[in-house]
């Protein structure tokens, strides 16, 4: 018998409908990191979890509509068994929500036809359309106006919430801070913050509703099905020397050395510009093909650009010329008083910079002089 089917035959015997808020706290892979939401609704014989964080890494071009922004995830109902897949040693917290048989009935007759195949893709946005706030936007259908969060307590940024969930992961977050924009830093709305499945969770335990004009919990249940840390079983924290901070003090300290090697000797270390222009312009390719040619959130506007950008390409096509140096001296100067304004400008801009990119912006100032010695 098909879950449709099995809807159907409920509906038919008026059999109790269920509701769950089921949260799986951070795992050890970078993709799941930020933790996880899924349904779970419960009726006659019937036990299934729906499940909004579902993609096909096979399907043609995933890579590339991911990086776009037009990939899309699926909603698939599944078995407690495959639910719990790869959810060994998380901690996992379970929210029985406080629905009348008619809001129940509502949920699960939208997620039965939400996981019909015409129905189940949807094209996914990490911050905003989620394996979190589907079921929150779901929750909020069923309740309707009546519905209450608890007061918000803090004043956060997106990035503020990445940061601390990748914490032990920099590198990972080094890549947010230079791919992601402005937008990540502007304060939320406490509806926003429930991106993250635990700031959901936490929001559903403290919300309440109306029922025959009496205010009652949205949750009636809590139970911890499998107990561990609440900070998930991530990695443990990456030694200082392996971080993005110390890689960047490390290639800072070896174009010092060179700078001042070719400024006594009036000469320019082409190797060193070149693979250093290399790095940054692949960097800025990626950057400006985020901001301009894909949809995914928060990409436009991002002050990284001011630094790392396309143009590295113009002294890697004309350095290797002597006829180019007058050419390549203004770009090089041009180049080094953008940086150095960005730097001087950037607690003024509403974006926040990793610590790691101060380095980094040093060091294509310090190759510029070299150049315009000569």
């Amino acid at each position: 018998m098909t879950i449709a089917m099995s809807a159907q035959v409920a509906k038919a015997q008026g059999d109790s409908v269920s509701v769950k808020l089921v949260t799986f706290y951070p795992g050890n892979e970078v993709f799941s990191i930020y933790g996880h939401s899924e349904v779970r609704v419960t009726w006659q014989d019937n036990d299934w979890y729906f499940n909004y964080g579902v993609f096909d890494f096979n399907e043609p071009g995933f890579v590339m509509r991911f990086v776009l922004g037009n990939a899309d995830y699926l909603c698939v109902a599944m078995p407690q068994n495959y639910a719990m897949h790869g959810m060994d040693g998380r901690r996992m917290v379970e929210q029985e929500l406080n629905l009348t048989q008619q809001q129940a009935v509502k949920v699960k007759d939208f997620l039965i036809n939400n996981v019909q195949p015409e129905n189940c893709k949807y094209r996914y946005q990490y911050l905003g359309d989620n394996c979190a706030t589907r079921p929150r936007d779901i929750i909020e259908m069923a309740v309707g106006d009546s519905l209450m969060y608890p007061a918000m307590t803090d004043t956060v940024t997106y990035r503020d919430m990445m940061s601390h969930y990748s914490r032990n992961y920099p590198w990972n977050q080094f890549g947010v801070d230079l791919v992601l924009g402005a937008d990540l830093d502007k304060p939320l709305t406490y509806r926003q913050q429930m991106f993250i499945p635990m700031v959901l969770m936490n929001a559903v335990g403290g919300a309440t509703t109306m029922r025959d004009g009496v205010k009652v919990p949205l949750v009636s249940n809590t139970q911890v099905l499998i107990d561990g840390s609440e900070d998930g079983i991530v990695e443990g924290p990456t030694p200082w020397f392996l971080t993005p901070l110390a890689a960047a003090l490390v290639l800072l300290t070896v174009v010092i050395a060179i700078t001042i090697k070719d400024l006594r000797s009036h000469r320019v270390t082409r190797w060193l510009d070149f693979g250093i222009c290399t790095v940054y312009s692949m960097a800025g390719l990626i950057i400006f093909f985020l901001m301009f040619v894909s949809v995914r959130e928060a990409t436009f506007p991002n002050y990284n650009a001011l630094w790392v950008n396309p143009f590295y390409l113009l002294p890697i096509m004309f350095m290797w010329s002597e006829r180019t140096r007058k050419a390549l001296k203004c770009y090089y100067a041009a180049n080094a008083a953008v940086i150095a304004c960005t730097m001087l400008a950037w607690p003024f801009l509403p974006q926040v910079a990793n610590v790691a990119f101060f380095p980094l912006m040093i060091v294509p100032v310090l190759r510029a002089l070299p150049h315009l010695a000569r």
